[in-house]
């Protein structure tokens, strides 16, 4: 019986945790082949709602970035990685970066939570945030 159990949990979190690490995997190797123009405006765009972020070098900012990405990936595509673990580390990537979409001037409509059309790249990771959720509550109900 806790085998099928184990079988359905992992039948369950497959497509979540595949789709959600292959784009991790893309935009981690993506921003590892990112020229200097590009990591500035990744790193300006970052730094104007968490100010911090503008205080190092922008190459090295999208080198540690694609390697956040590359550790998602990782959490979410091994399969020996618990399900919370992988939800935890995609929750805390997804929210960081809703940060950005809520803070950063023009990505919403006025007065509205609906994304602009330069917003909805970011608006796209509540769909993140809800599978990095759904695994930590998988998890923490005593499933792989």
């Amino acid at each position: 019986m806790a085998s099928c159990s184990a079988w359905g949990s992992v039948a369950r979190q497959l497509p979540l945790r595949l789709t959600a690490g292959t784009f991790f995997l893309n935009s981690g190797l993506s921003k590892l082949r990112a020229d200097e123009t590009t990591a500035e405006g990744l790193q300006q765009f970052a730094a104007h709602t968490y100010p911090f972020l503008g205080k190092q070098d922008a190459q090295k900012f999208v080198r540690l970035l694609a390697a956040g990405e590359f550790a998602i990936a990782a959490a979410l595509l091994v399969p020996v990685v618990p399900a919370a673990v992988g939800g935890a580390a995609l929750t805390a990537f997804s929210v960081g970066t809703l940060g950005l979409y809520l803070r950063t001037p023009g990505m919403r409509e006025e007065g509205s939570l609906r994304p602009t059309e330069q917003g909805i790249a970011l608006a796209k990771d509540v769909w993140l945030l809800g599978i990095g959720v759904s695994l930590i509550a998988d998890g923490v109900n005593g499933r792989q």
